[in-house]
């Protein structure tokens, strides 16, 4: 299992990278908010863009975004291995996942607790990864929603009769206790555990456990 740290939330942002930096975590999670899919909204790229300043770890981006397109060339230019879109973004998926692909990046399409997986299903030969949102999208600190085992389960079950390579991603409320259910998972998203804890190497160590 991968680990990839969000700094959602976190004050001292340089400082959290650096030091996350000099751990075995695997990717930096960025979460990419307009104010319009979500209420909230993130630093914009002009300030993000000094991420490469304080980390060497790839970036797994999430743009939380009505029109990713707007978005992608922009981020392409970052340390990016995975980006994931919203399933329910504006612009049409065939074209944002070519965009991506033109830039050698790997494709992710997001879904939120609200989400039926069904919908998935028409693009799970043209991604890398799947987001499983375990919590509402666009506030940190928020509780782990239980229904996501059940909807993990199904998303494997169908990665694995359509015999594809497609990697699951999960992220929302995930601590050290219940990480222990996403053992089967392919990469946990975690902001305020790592955050928060006292020894952040120790703390990553835990979750992959």
């Amino acid at each position: 299992m991968k680990i990839s740290a969000s700094f959602l939330g976190v004050k001292n942002i340089p400082k959290f990278l650096t030091e996350l930096n000099v751990t075995d975590v695997d990717y930096i999670h960025v979460d990419v908010m307009d104010g319009k899919y979500t209420i909230n909204k993130t630093m914009p790229y002009n300030e993000l863009k000094a991420i490469s300043n304080y980390t060497r770890k790839r970036l797994d981006v999430h743009l939380m975004v009505e029109h990713p397109l707007k978005f992608i060339d922009d981020y392409a230019t970052l340390n990016v291995e995975y980006l994931s879109v919203q399933i329910d973004s504006k612009d049409n998926l065939d074209k944002v996942f070519s965009r991506l692909h033109d830039y050698g990046i790997k494709v992710g399409l997001a879904i939120s607790p609200k989400d039926d997986i069904e919908l998935l299903k028409p693009y799970l030969k043209k991604i890398d990864l799947v987001l499983v949102l375990a919590v509402t999208p666009g506030f940190p600190g928020q509780d782990f929603q239980k229904s996501t085992l059940s909807k993990i389960n199904a998303l494997k079950d169908e990665i694995k009769r359509e015999k594809l390579k497609t990697l699951i991603s999960v992220d929302g409320g995930v601590t050290i206790p219940n990480s222990k259910y996403l053992k089967d998972v392919d990469i946990i998203v975690s902001g305020t555990t790592i955050s928060n804890s006292e020894n952040l190497q120790e703390t990553i160590t835990k979750l992959r456990k």
